[in-house]
């Protein structure tokens, strides 16, 4: 009997290499698991599923009879979650807790995506799952409910924690960087914040790997190596072609220049440990998967 899955937040940049990855049965990394061989898919977006409505939710869990929920959605605009922080509370903490609720009632897997801003970032390694959480921003701090709520509803939960990620679909920073570096003859990006540009693509194939498997708990899932935001530009830069200096100035110098910028962790690099220690870290290094993915983009954009 195939599988029935739920993914909201089907439309962004995780939730839409999630079903292309499960309509396709691979990724750019390889095959996933034979688990989800024609399983049924049904992607959902804030038009279709208020994930915040706890009545919403448990009636599609109840009526559809799914074995795994995935959570895409989530309010990511780090800037706009400090200037909302109620808002952001609902989405990235209520909305998880509703449908951890849904999944542990009528026996889904639930994964909840997080985030590296739940540490605070003054550590100089990369962290590992177990390490103390401290986020320094609204966003940070929300997610971080969101997981403790999850994982205190449902049994069968597991929270993956990524960082810097960007998809085919919608906006992100390598988006962002190519028109900029199109546009311009030179791009300030901060360079004393340290982390793991991940591709949605490898996050995606990671995420049914672990979901495939009774390990539950907290996993780290980013691609390996780490870089600031300056040298991760730079590297778009080069991957695209585009002859766009890249300045780099300190996160002070960024916060003058952009006073209403929240504030962000110096140093998030992650370390993939449980996923290691279970069904083992097949997240290429991040200039292999961005490289990858300047080649496609043109035509996977559409």
């Amino acid at each position: 009997m195939s599988m029935k899955i739920l993914i909201t937040g089907g439309n962004g940049q995780l939730g839409s290499e999630l079903r292309r990855v499960l309509r396709e049965g691979c990724s750019e990394i390889g095959s996933i698991p034979h688990v989800y061989e024609g399983a049924e898919v049904v992607a959902t977006d804030v038009g279709e599923l208020d994930i915040v409505d706890a009545g919403a939710v448990m009636s599609i869990v109840s009526q559809k009879g799914f074995d795994l929920v995935v959570n895409c959605a989530a309010m990511t605009n780090v800037d706009g979650c400090e200037m909302a922080e109620e808002e952001a509370f609902l989405v990235n903490a209520v909305g998880p807790e509703n449908l951890a609720r849904a999944c542990e009632a009528f026996g889904a897997k639930f994964v909840q995506v997080s985030t590296d801003y739940v540490f605070p970032g003054t550590e100089p390694e990369p962290r590992v799952e177990g390490d103390l959480t401290g986020p320094v921003s609204a966003y940070g701090r929300t997610k971080l409910a969101g997981e403790e709520r999850s994982l205190e509803a449902c049994s069968r939960c597991f929270v993956v924690r990524t960082a810097w990620l960007y998809g085919y679909v919608g906006r992100n920073f390598v988006k962002t960087m190519m028109l900029l570096g199109i546009d311009r003859d030179e791009v300030t990006v901060v360079d004393d914040q340290l982390g793991n540009p991940t591709s949605a693509n490898d996050l995606a194939h990671e995420i049914l790997e672990i979901a495939s498997t009774d390990d539950y708990g907290v996993y780290h899932c980013t691609n390996e190596g780490t870089c600031s935001w300056a040298d991760f530009a730079q590297a778009v830069m080069e991957g695209a072609g585009l002859d766009c200096k890249v300045a780099r100035c300190t996160s002070e110098e960024y916060t003058i220049m952009n006073p209403a910028s929240a504030k962000r962790p110096a140093y998030s690099s992650l370390r993939n440990k449980h996923l290691e220690d279970t069904v083992g870290d097949k997240m290429r290094p991040w200039r292999e998967a961005l490289a990858e993915y300047l080649k496609n983009l043109p035509e996977m954009e559409g």
